[in-house]
């Protein structure tokens, strides 16, 4: 075909596509400049009038997939279009087939081995093309703007260090984030955290995803997709994990037990360029060994002093993100950051009356907390997290009877007030000896302000569990709770408050956790916390030891820690333990 045949069909089908969109004869001759005689000649020559729906969609479909394909400069929207429209050009050629052999399989070809020997099974965790357009499309559609920071910032560097305040959906973010790419790209995403009931929290969003947008059923530990992408979810055991390769994501890595070398493990898995690396975390400690990784300090080892970084590590400097000396991009982003970018979960100043100055900065401002004077410094209490998943073979935490016939102990912890913190329960599995380890195997915060909601939970706790021992702070409005626990659990402790009974319960908490008779799981890192914020100071005489035991209106977030020290109470002191040398005050 030469040039000038070429022209004219183009001109022809431009004519065509115009007159069914409803334009008439002499508008589009003047807008083509071409006579109109040979316009009504195309027409009555191809029978434009008598073209059915399909036809003429058919040839809508060729003449936008020819603009596209002419196109200099196409982009990915332009690439994306040329996609859909071939799938549409492909469908329609079925159906122009089916019309002519009334052959189903000719409409639907897998039609065609439908009922031919042996079924072949689908293939395991296959998502389809289109499936994969749906969840990227949710996935774009959904995120806040800080959350396409952290895209951006994923596709230009290797690696991201994230500090960040509680709630702000950077766990979703990144189960959503590494299981699109995952399916894009096919490459592995491992998910590491202090324990494998915490990673799995990647792991129940990713299914979620799947079932929502594409209606695929994922199974399996690891997550293997069709495509060959692995989505491995690792505890503790990360360590003895080496041979996976793939990109990192390191949750909670503030409060992982020997992080240094957890870390080292990590980046060895994502050693080639192509991998990338993400550390996810809420403040803890200042002493944690990850307060260098952070502030960039642990680049300068082995290096001389001449090529010394000091990075600036201030919210100020880091609340858009930046990449540092080291070569970490790093970000720091408060609740009043999400909130500024598109984040409408959250009432700022509602957070601010619930909760202490010190809660407030520590959970949603990313303030480090000072363990120094704690009670439970940090220290202490990472030798009892443990990975439940791992270490509790007997423990199954998704079943009707978690612990089967075993025995545990509730402790309940009442609000502070009727605007102040957060009432609490922690549920304790007795020890299987005397003498032996408590484990701490549920916990539950409460907002509502009816106490018969409270005593509700607490009896669905007696049906979950075998429970022989419910001990409860009957003072103030605890009183209400406990009265209705009563009814149904005759034998319920009430707590009344007082120095000798709170000097016990610190006592008796201190003692396990020092023994190390008190595990809990390192996913846990808001128990933690609780019990961090419990500090010993000096009386106003500065003559004696006293504990501030954060609480209430006088300021904390210590409501997990004194229910689970409730609970602890059914043991008794040891012996000489009763006695103390320092005299405590509570405030």
């Amino acid at each position: 075909m030469n040039t000038l045949t070429r022209d004219l069909d183009e001109s022809r089908k431009t004519a065509r596509a115009l007159f069914w969109q409803g334009w008439a004869v002499s508008a589009i001759a003047d807008y083509m400049q071409i006579p109109r005689s040979t316009i009504e000649s195309w027409k009555q020559r191809e029978h434009w009038d008598d073209a059915r729906p399909i036809d003429r969609v058919d040839a809508a479909l060729e003449t936008r997939m020819l603009q596209l394909i002419h196109k200099d400069d196409k982009d990915g929207k332009d690439f994306k279009e040329i996609d859909l429209l071939g799938r549409q050009l492909e469908r329609l050629a079925r159906v122009r087939r089916y019309e002519k052999t009334d052959n189903e399989a000719d409409l639907n070809p897998k039609i065609a081995n439908r009922n031919k020997g042996t079924r072949k099974p689908p293939a395991k965790n296959e998502v389809s093309e289109e499936a994969q357009v749906k969840i990227i499309e949710a996935f774009n559609d959904s995120i806040f703007d800080y959350q396409k920071a952290w895209r951006l910032a994923g596709l230009t560097n290797r690696i991201r260090n994230l500090l960040k305040s509680r709630q702000i959906g950077a766990t979703w973010y990144f189960a959503f984030e590494a299981f699109v790419d995952a399916l894009e790209t096919g490459r592995n995403q491992i998910f590491l955290s202090a324990s494998k009931a915490q990673a799995h929290v990647f792991k129940n969003y990713i299914i979620g995803f799947a079932k929502e947008y594409a209606g695929v059923d994922l199974r399996g530990d690891p997550i293997i997709l069709a495509n060959g992408a692995e989505l491995h979810f690792l505890g503790t055991n990360a360590r003895t994990a080496q041979s996976y390769h793939g990109n990192i994501y390191m949750d909670e890595y503030f409060w992982i037990h020997n992080f240094k070398d957890f870390q080292s493990v990590a980046s060895g898995m994502a050693i080639h360029k192509k991998w990338r690396q993400t550390y996810i975390s809420t403040p803890s400690s200042i002493n944690h060994a990850a307060y260098p990784f952070w502030t960039g300090s642990h680049f300068n080892r082995g290096r001389p002093k001449e090529k010394h970084i000091k990075l600036d590590v201030t919210h100020h400097a880091l609340k858009d993100g930046r990449r540092c000396e080291d070569g970490h991009w790093r970000q720091l982003v408060t609740v009043e950051d999400a909130v500024k970018g598109g984040c409408n979960l959250f009432d700022i100043d509602e957070l601010r009356l619930e909760k202490s100055e010190d809660e407030f900065n520590n959970l949603l401002m990313c303030q480090f907390i000072d363990d120094t004077r704690s009670v439970f410094p940090l220290s202490d209490l990472q030798a009892c997290m443990v990975d439940s998943y791992e270490l509790w073979s007997d423990f199954k935490p998704y079943s009707s009877r978690p612990l089967g016939d075993r025995e545990v102990w509730l402790g309940y912890d009442p609000q502070g007030s009727e605007n102040g913190d957060n009432a609490a329960l922690g549920v304790i599995a007795q020890p299987v000896v005397q003498g032996g380890i408590m484990r701490g195997v549920e916990k539950h915060q409460l907002k509502s302000p009816d106490f018969r909601v409270h005593a509700e939970l607490i009896r669905s706790m007696t049906k979950k569990y075998r429970v022989t021992y419910i001990a409860i702070d009957c003072t103030g409005i605890g009183n209400g709770v406990y009265q209705l626990v009563k009814e149904f659990f005759p034998a319920a402790v009430g707590l009344n408050y007082s120095p000798d009974l709170k000097n016990n319960l610190v006592l008796k908490a201190q003692d396990l956790i020092r023994s190390k008779r008190f595990q809990f799981d390192a996913g846990w890192s808001d128990l933690a916390a609780a019990f961090m914020s419990i500090k010993k100071t000096l009386t106003e005489s500065q003559r004696q030891v006293t504990f501030t035991a954060a609480r209430s209106e006088e300021g904390g977030h210590a409501d997990l820690a004194w229910a689970f020290m409730h609970a602890m109470h059914k043991e008794p002191l040891a012996v000489g333990q009763q006695q103390s040398k320092n005299i405590l005050e509570f405030y």
